[in-house]
């Protein structure tokens, strides 16, 4: 049996205002052609399926049509909720989705045996799913338990460990001698992340030694963690990542989603994603900037977006005015600034630092400090005039 593991898809999400639908149509392209060309019987999704657990139409209508064509290609498909997605919106539709052979689990059930699905091969039972989703709070019954922050934090990782001891016991009970599959949405300590993964679990304290899965499960398809990685454990535990760039931070990794052919071995085969847009960052000064910008080929089929960073030692009003003028009439075919900021090093780092140790903010007034960073601005006295008469004029309105 092939079996394909992938998460954290995401749809629906925009870099910086900027949608990605058009990315995600090309990766669900390529996933099923991969899907027909390696003959999968099994697709795993672990949660984070859509990107806002109220995701707009075209979200939703990409997601419907995505399951069609898994259905299409003869798949049993098996999602499981993350922290992103709503477990209502996902669990909504399951019992018809069953019958497409399509298996939701958006939350945790009542009963723990219902995360259980069998997989069969002609009739005969192979293996079985343990599908857990994100698990929150009151999965958990952590509520009560530790006064202190540290208390509360070990009680989580203790309730998400003893999820996954318990449905292994229960599969066993249930599917004697069959190898089970665990499922997860969470973060297991020792991975490496990125600047688009949102804390979960209190700021990811909470974070799981993936050794106290233990050793029954055969492979554990994780989720969460954008960046594909295996995860030190007693049995293959991996996570997928993610198969679109989610931030700039995620704009050097490969994606890839993982094929397990269990004839073979549990260790996965890492099948790569054809990168079709590029993201680059680019900093410097306005005139580095411009250089940099003049010298960018397009080769990608779609449009590069672009981070840009002005970074100049002193600050100047004139050159953030300059800057933004110059990140709005930027055309170039092929290439789109989708964020922008401006960044100086000589700027202080505390009030302390501009007013002395002794000073405290309440007693300085609105003028004293914009006065001070007025001060450190290197534009000319007659700039610095108009401007401080800008900000009285501000402040007048404000009263008025």
């Amino acid at each position: 049996m092939k079996i394909l593991h992938t998460a954290d898809w995401h749809i629906g999400k925009k870099l910086h205002k900027h949608h990605l639908y058009e990315d995600f149509t090309h990766f669900i392209n390529w996933f099923c052609e991969l899907i027909k060309n390696e003959e999968v019987d099994v697709v795993l999704i672990s949660g984070d399926i859509f990107d806002l657990a109220n995701p707009s139409s075209e979200a939703r209508q990409q997601y419907y049509n995505a399951l069609v064509e898994l259905r299409r290609l003869g798949c049993t498909t098996i999602i499981t909720g993350g922290n992103h997605d709503s477990p209502s919106m996902l669990n909504a539709p399951k019992e018809i989705l069953k019958h497409l052979d399509v298996h939701i689990i958006g939350s945790m059930p009542e009963h723990l045996e219902d995360c259980l699905i069998p997989l069969y091969e002609d009739d005969e039972l192979k293996y079985v799913v343990a599908a857990i989703p994100y698990l929150r709070d009151p999965d958990l019954h952590t509520a009560s338990q530790g006064t202190s922050y540290e208390e509360k934090v070990e009680a989580m990782r203790e309730g998400i460990a003893n999820i996954y001891t318990n449905i292994a016991a229960l599969a066993a009970e249930k599917y004697p001698n069959i190898p089970c599959i665990a499922m997860g949405h969470l973060f297991a300590a020792g991975v490496t992340t990125s600047d688009s993964e949102r804390d979960i679990q209190i700021g990811n304290k909470a974070m799981v030694n993936a050794f106290s899965f233990g050793d029954y499960f055969s492979y554990i398809a994780l989720g969460h963690i954008h960046k594909p990685q295996l995860v030190k454990a007693n049995v293959p535990v991996y996570y997928s990542g993610s198969p679109l760039a989610l931030s700039f931070s995620e704009r050097q990794d490969v994606k890839r989603v993982l094929l397990i052919d269990t004839d073979e071995s549990w260790e996965p085969k890492s099948i790569e994603i054809p990168s079709i847009r590029k993201l680059i960052h680019i900093q410097g000064n306005q005139e580095t900037i411009k250089a940099k910008l003049d010298a960018l080929e397009h080769n990608s089929e779609l449009p590069t977006l672009l981070e840009v960073t002005l970074v100049e030692d002193q600050h100047s009003t004139e050159k953030i005015l300059q800057f933004q003028n110059f990140i709005e009439s930027f055309e170039k075919e092929g290439f789109i600034i989708v964020k922008d900021r401006v960044q100086f090093k000589n700027l202080p780092d505390s009030l302390s630092e501009v007013f002395g140790a002794s000073t405290s903010i309440d007693d300085l007034t609105p003028t004293d400090v914009f006065t001070s960073i007025l001060e450190q601005d290197d534009s000319d006295e007659e700039k610095k005039k108009l401007v401080l008469a800008s900000f009285h004029e501000i402040l007048e309105s404000l009263d008025s």
